[in-house]
């Protein structure tokens, strides 16, 4: 995978300012059973909705914030809690809690050149360029994949 300096700074700072990492991913499907995926700007492959808790903020907090700005997503009801991950392959110490969102309605996504695309695909055959962790977690909750506790 291709790390941009960019990435690689906000790396080494999290590892200064933040001996544990947490993150936050969301799994939202539209009418049609299609999960919603995005594509980031700075790094390469496609991942389900998410991405950093910020100091103070909770875990439903962060990922509710998240969706809006990444996807235009904004939740109708509560998120509920699939699981939470090591993500110890990609940053050590890392964690990332995974939820499932249940109704949702389209807003406006607000980041600010982030996200190069969002993308609504077959969670049994997601785009090339899906993440291993984005892969696994769409079998797991999809098809027949084993279950992990690795992201």
């Amino acid at each position: 995978m291709r790390k941009t300096l960019r990435t690689q700074l906000f790396q080494v700072w999290f590892r200064v300012s933040r001996p544990l990492t947490l993150g936050v991913r969301g799994v939202a499907t539209d009418e049609d059973g299609r999960v919603c995926l995005v594509r980031h700007t700075y790094t390469d492959g496609w991942y389900l909705p998410g991405g950093g808790v910020e100091r103070a903020e909770t875990v439903f907090d962060a990922l509710e914030r998240e969706l809006v700005e990444e996807a235009g997503i904004e939740i109708a009801e509560p998120l509920s809690l699939i699981g939470v991950y090591s993500n110890h392959r990609v940053f050590p110490n890392d964690h990332v809690v995974l939820m499932r969102v249940g109704a949702w309605r389209a807003v406006e996504a607000t980041s600010q050149g982030e996200i190069a695309e969002v993308a609504w695909v077959d969670p049994l055959d997601p785009p090339q360029g899906a993440t291993p962790g984005t892969a696994r977690r769409l079998a797991e909750l999809f098809g027949d994949g084993p279950p992990s506790p690795y992201w």
